[in-house]
């Protein structure tokens, strides 16, 4: 599937066909009717519409021939939050779920994607706005996992942590200033929560997390790589279901 659909015929037919668009660009202040169209099409598919001046697609299109709009599309359907949690059922296990926290990059989408599978996980949750999707280079980057690992794009992840406590999940986060990983007990119904590149897991995020997990670390820098945060995290979660 095409990662990126620009002028207007084309962009309206992925709307009308079912395509996943995760982002619209559209020309700031355009007023007639075929993208006026497009845009009532976005809002039905609640798609992030992005209102950008001409130089911005200028730069982000590939064609030169975008006529004001250009749809970035899904190269993978996504899930549901129920989906996730009905694989758990399946297997007979407690929910095991990654929930990652404004991740931008898609190499690291995809290689969290790829712990995740072999982790035993049974899915992951991404936020719908500040966060890459499930682009070919996310596809590229999980080698296959993408295929047997669902991944659920929510609106709000505060609110999906709390939707999932009432099902009997508890959620651990990877943060500098939490307690080692090897003192909590992370066994049952469990969550991995991993934050942004730069700026780590959100406040209101944090917030709402039973365990704040400290990862140690000898070195002389103070962080590490997102995607490698998440695969320590989550084999120790790992560890600990196997006792």
């Amino acid at each position: 599937m095409s990662e990126q659909i620009e002028g207007r015929n084309a962009v309206l037919e992925a709307f009308r066909s079912g395509k996943c668009v995760d982002k619209l660009f559209v020309l700031d202040r355009c007023q007639d009717g075929p993208v006026r169209t497009i845009i009532r099409e976005a809002r039905k598919k609640d798609t992030i519409i992005n209102f950008v001046q001409k130089e911005r697609l200028d730069q982000l299109s590939e064609t030169g021939a975008h006529q004001g709009v250009i749809a970035q599309v899904a190269a993978y359907e996504y899930s549901t939050v129920e989906d996730i949690l009905e694989k758990a059922m399946e297997k007979g296990e407690a929910p095991f779920i990654f929930l990652l926290d404004d991740i931008e990059d898609p190499h690291n989408l995809g290689a969290i994607i790829r712990t995740a599978n072999l982790a035993g996980a049974h899915g992951v949750i991404i936020p719908k706005r500040h966060a890459v999707g499930l682009t070919s280079t996310v596809a590229k980057t999980s080698a296959g996992a993408l295929n047997y690992t669902p991944v659920a794009k929510v609106s709000n992840l505060g609110q999906t942590i709390e939707e999932l406590k009432k099902e009997g999940m508890w959620f651990v986060c990877a943060d500098m200033g939490g307690e080692l990983m090897y003192n909590l007990n992370l066994t049952g119904p469990m969550g991995v929560v991993i934050g942004n590149e730069g700026e780590g897991v959100s406040r209101l995020v944090k917030e709402k997390c039973d365990f704040v997990a400290a990862i140690p670390m000898k070195g002389d820098i103070d962080s590490l790589n997102a995607s490698v945060a998440a695969g320590i995290l989550a084999y120790e979660v790992v560890r600990q279901r196997m006792k």
